[in-house]
């Protein structure tokens, strides 16, 4: 799927594998990497992550922050903190952290995005809701900025019903096409 110049795909796969620019980490205001995608973010990107959290955080649940990415293909991880110490979150602060996170990405001219989906984990929110708020924010950013920097969005789901939920949202709200139900897009 395109907005304007601006590919958006769903596919399933480890985030902290992906070679875009900067791979989104759904984190807490305090920038405390411990489990879910912010653990396997430290796990493969390294100490040095976690330093440049300290150095940066707390933040506003709902902001974004960006580091860099340790020994991770990506150069940057935008910490989007979707939820506090106490792992609660809910559909405006998904909303408001997609949206920061688009803004990071902006700021520093980043040609590529890599989304989890935020506040699905830890934080339980509801994997079809939050594919359709993080899929309304893309499309509203997408098209209020005249040129964005960014030439590809990415979102990358772990396991099959996530998968599964994010490419139907992508496919019945924006695609108004058919694909098979085995085929990223």
């Amino acid at each position: 799927m395109r907005i304007k110049e601006t590919e958006i795909k769903v596919i399933q796969g480890d985030i902290t594998e992906q070679e875009t620019e900067a791979i989104v980490n759904a984190a807490n205001n305090r920038l405390i990497m411990g489990g879910g995608v912010a653990g396997a973010i430290l796990r493969k990107g390294g100490q040095s992550i976690q330093d440049e959290c300290n150095k940066t955080g707390p933040i506003a649940i709902g902001e974004a922050a960006v580091t860099g990415a340790g020994n991770l293909k990506a150069k940057y991880v935008i910490h989007a903190a979707t939820m506090g110490m106490n792992f609660d979150t809910d559909e405006e602060k998904i909303r408001t952290c997609t949206r920061n996170s688009l803004k990071r990405a902006e700021e520093k001219k980043m040609k590529s995005a890599a989304f989890p989906a935020l506040g699905c984990g830890v934080g339980g929110f509801p994997v079809k809701k939050a594919a359709e708020i993080m899929m309304e924010e893309v499309k509203a950013h997408l098209e209020e900025i005249d040129k964005s920097s960014l030439k590809e969005i990415v979102f990358v789901l772990f396991n099959k019903p996530a998968f599964e939920a994010f490419k139907k949202v992508v496919v019945t709200q924006f695609c108004h096409c058919e694909k098979r139900s085995d085929e990223a897009i």
